[in-house]
């Protein structure tokens, strides 16, 4: 007969770091979506967020965002398309009019708007349990890990890969 898994307890103090920091991002962002779900963006994915990012700067044509995503202008479409139909995004012509931009549509703004303020909260609270200067040291280890693993500088380009899928959607 299978034993269940709590049959094997864990010790969280011994799992490896990547899977700890994995973990809290995976539980936080859940937090996140739960929350933006009872603000009436329950629609929203974790995956979408890759695509709003890059449109926080101003409109972008989908080859162009398929470039920044690193995936292919079908799967960008596709998301698009999602994303339009639930009225997050909106589209503009381009300076070459066959080419559409895409920006974000004033539910999109107040979408992001919302999810700045649910982490700006869940921050507040995790300073509140751990203290300020516990949190402050857990990011600022995390932040040099994150230049020891080589990851720094795609987070500062905004070119993090999507951990819901490969390179392809």
């Amino acid at each position: 007969m299978p034993r269940d898994a709590g049959d094997f307890p864990i010790d969280l103090g011994q799992l490896p770091l990547s899977h700890l920091a994995h973990f809290v991002g995976v539980f936080a962002n859940r937090r996140v979506l739960e929350e933006m779900t009872r603000r009436g963006f329950g629609d929203l994915r974790e995956s979408h967020g890759y695509l709003v990012q890059h449109l926080l700067r101003g409109p972008h044509s989908v080859g162009e965002l398929a470039q920044l995503l690193g995936i292919s202008q079908q799967a960008v479409s596709k998301t698009v398309a999602e994303l339009t139909r639930a009225g997050y995004l909106e589209s503009e012509p381009g300076a070459d009019a066959r080419v559409k931009l895409v920006r974000l549509s004033a539910r999109g703004h107040a979408s992001v708007k919302a999810a700045r303020r649910i982490r700006e909260k869940l921050e507040r609270r995790l300073c509140e349990t751990l203290g300020e200067k516990r949190v402050s040291l857990v990011r600022a280890a995390l932040a040099e890990l994150l230049e020891e693993l080589g990851g720094a500088d795609r987070v500062r380009a905004r070119r993090v890969p999507n951990s819901d899928a490969s390179s392809e959607d």
